[in-house]
This record gives structure tokens, C-alpha cells and sequence, in this order.
């Protein structure tokens, strides 16, 4: 788990201040994916202050590094592995689009990013093909149910009888009169 607690921003005039989070929502405890717990960990014991109180990015003399700073290390590391256009910024909209998937429901985002209303959560949440499919997959998988409790009569064959595709969704939705349209 990760503890969010504050965070330090950076001033137009280049003053930096220890500040909390926007509202009460965003100091929270995060569970980190077993998967990537070992970079972490590693970064950690590399980069960042030590103690639970310590922060996480710490630069070669100590200090917290400026913004643009950090963003020419953030921008360098994204074109030695062949990633070109992608913010920092942009990690929370990915980590909460896969949180998405699994899922999740809106609170439980909410509380993962710290958000405190639902607007600000969906925000981070995007749609991908790969999600498109999955969700076309469910959906059929509900019509083959239904098409495959469906009561059938011998006279009923190509273009005879109720569409099945409509049948189907009559069955999902509890309607049973003939026409699904009514």
C-alpha cells in the first residue's frame, strides 16, 4: 500500500510548498499490483527520501525536482524505451482505465484516485477495442443463454416465426408478448 498524505507543487514564481491533498477524499492508501511491487521497491531504495514519511522522488543533491526538471527525466526514460507523446500525467488515466476493467465499480475508482465526486472520477476512465470486444462478448454471451432456453416449436425455421435476435432480447428484458417492440 502507498499513502497518500500531500504532495509538493511548484509555484509559477518557482517557490515550491508542501500541500494536501484537494479535498479529504485525496489522502488515501493505495494497493499497488503485486507485479510491479519489485520496481517499486526498488525505486524506493534508489530514488526516494527513506521512512514511511519520505517522499518519493528525491533528486541527486537531496532536493524534490522541479517540474520542468522532472519532465525532461519523464520525457528522456519515455524515448529510450520508444515512447514518444506520453505525460506523466497521463499514468493516473491509464491506471484507472485498467482498474476499470476490472470491475470496479464507481466509489471503489473514486476512492483509488482520491476523487471526490463522480465527474471528476470518469474523467480518468477511457474506453479501448480491446474493452469493446470484451463487452460485445458479454452481451452475447447473455443472448446465447437466452436463445438456448428459448422454447422452439417445429414450424418454426428461417423467416417463420419470432426473429430470434428479438426473441432474445425479450426474453432479457422479461418481456414474453410477440411483438418486442410493444
Amino acid at each position: 500500500m502507498i499513502r497518500v498524505r500531500g504532495s509538493v507543487s511548484e509555484l509559477n514564481s518557482g517557490k515550491r510548498i508542501y500541500k494536501a491533498p484537494k479535498s479529504e477524499a485525496g489522502k488515501r492508501s493505495v494497493a499497488i499490483p503485486n507485479s510491479i511491487m519489485p520496481i517499486v521497491v526498488d525505486h524506493l531504495r534508489q530514488f526516494a527520501e527513506p521512512g514511511a514519511d519520505g517522499r518519493v522522488f528525491v533528486g541527486a543533491k537531496g532536493a524534490t525536482p522541479r517540474r520542468n526538471h522532472f519532465n525532461g527525466l519523464w520525457h528522456k526514460a519515455c524515448a529510450e524505451v520508444g515512447i514518444k507523446g506520453l505525460r506523466f500525467h497521463d499514468l493516473r488515466h491509464t491506471g484507472n482505465t485498467l482498474a476499470s476493467y476490472t470491475d470496479a465499480n464507481t466509489r471503489e475508482l473514486m476512492v483509488r484516485l482520491g476523487q471526490s465526486s463522480t465527474r471528476a472520477a470518469l474523467i480518468y476512465q477511457h474506453g479501448s477495442r480491446k474493452r469493446e470486444r470484451e463487452i460485445a462478448d458479454g452481451v452475447d454471451a447473455q443472448i446465447v443463454d437466452a436463445l438456448k432456453r428459448r422454447p422452439r416449436s417445429n414450424a418454426e425455421g428461417p423467416g417463420r416465426g419470432k426473429r430470434p435476435l428479438a426473441w432474445a432480447f425479450c426474453i432479457q428484458s422479461g418481456r414474453r408478448e410477440s411483438n418486442p417492440r410493444s
